[in-house]
């Protein structure tokens, strides 16, 4: 029976993670060993070791866990007082393992044996080495020992396993198609955005990728006026005592940017939109009338990353939170989180994604609130989701600071998954700004605060849409929404009055009368993903045709121009 539950897949890797140390120290006598744990879709192993590891060596290491893997040797775990545990290891030279044996106490600690290889563990193994059905070392990368840049940079090798080579087989596919799709490399080759090192970790917006930002964000204002809620803009630089009385001072401030300013004290670049959204909502006696008061904020933010995790758009310094703020009665909770489901779906089910896993996460250990407050807002979040009968996994300690959460993660076009739509309830934030609003019997209440945002960060949504699409984006998105292609000079005349009559449309259009061969220029538009090329020839200039081609190299041969126009206006207007 094939096992492939995420508990079983961890067992699995974490298993191939001894293998592999196992191997090296068969290949590589005298390695140090540092840690091996299993990850998404993975394991990896840290070692210390004079010499690089080589693509060459990684085949070698591979060859070797596949003699290891088919010797089926078992797994077996066993105590061990810490003198014994150390005595071990100072006669292995294994000071990586010294040093973590020096964090456990007494009584918890193990090691975890198969065949020869011998290893600090503390267990979760499948039963014998024969298991492992496919496995595949993927690369090498530096590390740093326990993520300091203070400590040793160690070589850290990845790689996968699964049950069966099938699985492993498709996984990989997965792999080559993302690397395909890589959106920094379709950025590039599209033109539609940039970094450069004298604003790291922060886009540059090209005029195609502005088109698309916009289109994106455009479809995002339509539907939140849509569901009553208003836009707001709140500064990027606010006092630090602001974000000491939200809380985000204590829980946040080594991912802010500060600034002093000289007798004015010391600000902070907004990490978050919420403290903003809260004196927005202190700006007036609010009446229980006025409540749901839906505020929506296209929030730039900043929040600092070392530069060993920035990642094209998906991991970046600055980016632009799409945040609403719900300020709401208790009895209005359920109600307002059921509307915020109902709008998240529909949003992403334009873009294509109909897979999508909700989770609730519960109070993390750095947090503050009474136990009262949470739980109260922990069942408001389940009863929104049993009442619309939506299934959904408990995610222990996951939650924000100041309130539990619902997480929504979309599957894309290659059946890669990604963490983007929140919803949180909020009882601390009303608290600590004083917030009130009179309700019917003409008493002061305090609010509750629902913050919500769909695509989470816009950069990183818009990373995602260019690697889900291939960068080929639908016709309503794409940057330019058809190319007019000349045969020859005879008809550049006839294309400037069809790119005419197309804009008078809408639509967004380019243009190559350029003197190549048409060949070429078919293939030019194809690198660049148009959804539409329209050809014209002499044929076509004396009919008031257009040959149209779509992207992929479908021709749909010749057509009348205004009948094209009606089928690219419908598609626009579904969003197909």
């Amino acid at each position: 029976m094939v096992k492939t539950s995420p508990e079983d897949l961890l067992r699995l890797r974490h298993s191939a993670a001894h293998i592999l140390a196992q191997a090296v120290l068969d290949l590589f006598p005298g390695t140090k060993l540092a840690i091996g744990p299993a990850i998404k879709d993975g394991f990896y192993y840290d070692f210390e070791r004079d010499a690089p590891f080589t693509e060459e060596d990684l085949a070698r290491l591979e060859t070797r866990m596949k003699e290891i893997i088919a010797e089926k040797q078992e797994f077996s775990q066993r105590p061990i007082s810490k003198d014994e545990a150390r005595h071990y290891f100072e006669n292995r030279k294994e000071p990586y393992k010294l040093e973590i044996l020096e964090g456990l106490e007494e009584g918890q600690i193990t090691l975890v044996q198969n065949g020869p290889f011998t290893d600090l563990c503390r267990g979760n193994h499948i039963h014998h080495t024969g298991e492992v059905g496919g496995v595949k070392l993927l690369s090498i990368a530096g590390a740093y020992w326990r993520g300091s840049e203070r400590n040793k940079m160690l070589q850290r090798i990845y790689g996968t396993a699964f049950f069966n080579a099938k699985e492993l087989e498709e996984h990989l596919h997965r792999l080559e198609e993302a690397k395909k799709r890589d959106h920094r490399k379709l950025g590039r080759q599209l033109d539609l955005f940039s970094f450069h090192q004298e604003a790291p970790g922060m886009p540059f917006y090209h005029p195609k990728g502005m088109r698309v930002y916009e289109n994106l964000v455009s479809f995002w204002r339509e539907e939140h006026e849509k569901e009553g809620y208003q836009l707001i803009k709140t500064p990027q630089l606010l006092k630090d005592d602001l974000w000491k009385q939200s809380g985000h001072y204590d829980h946040y401030r080594e991912n802010m940017f500060f600034s002093h300013i000289e007798d004015e004290g010391s600000y902070a670049v907004k990490p978050m939109n919420c403290p903003g959204s809260t004196l927005v909502f202190r700006t007036d006696q609010r009446s229980y009338r006025q409540l749901p008061l839906r505020l929506a904020e296209l929030g730039l933010v900043h929040r600092r990353e070392r530069s060993g995790v920035l990642h094209g758009l998906f991991r970046v310094n600055a980016f632009t939170i799409d945040d609403a703020h719900i300020f709401c009665t208790e009895d209005q909770i359920e109600q307002e989180i059921s509307r915020c489901i109902a709008l998240i779906l529909r949003i992403y089910r334009t873009f294509g994604f109909e897979e999508i896993h909700i989770g609730l996460s519960t109070r993390p250990q750095d947090s503050m609130g009474s136990d009262e407050v949470w739980n109260k807002a922990i069942s408001g979040l389940k009863a929104a989701l049993e009442n619309n009968k939506i299934a959904y996994e408990v995610h222990e300690g996951g939650g924000a600071f100041y309130g539990p959460k619902i997480d929504f993660e979309i599957t894309d076009s290659i059946g890669r998954e990604w963490q983007c739509g929140t919803i949180q309830l909020d009882f601390q934030m009303p608290e600590r700004f004083g917030l009130e609003y009179v309700d019917s019997g003409n008493q002061f209440k305090r609010p509750v605060m629902v913050h919500r945002a769909v695509f989470g960060s816009v950069e990183r949504f818009y990373g995602i849409l260019v690697e889900h699409y291939g960068g080929a984006f639908p016709l309503w998105l794409a940057p330019a929404q058809v190319r007019l292609l000349t045969i020859s000079e005879k008809q550049k005349e006839y294309g400037v009055a069809v790119a005419a009559r197309l804009r008078a449309e809408g639509l967004r259009v380019e243009e190559d009368f350029s003197p190549e061969k048409i060949g070429y220029k078919i293939r030019s538009a194809e690198l660049q993903k148009l959804p539409f090329i329209f050809v014209l020839g002499d044929k076509e200039m004396a009919s008031g045709q257009v040959a149209v081609r779509r992207h992929g190299g479908r021709d749909l041969g010749p057509q009348a121009l205004e009948t094209v126009i009606e089928t690219m206006k419908d598609e626009i207007r579904h969003k197909q």
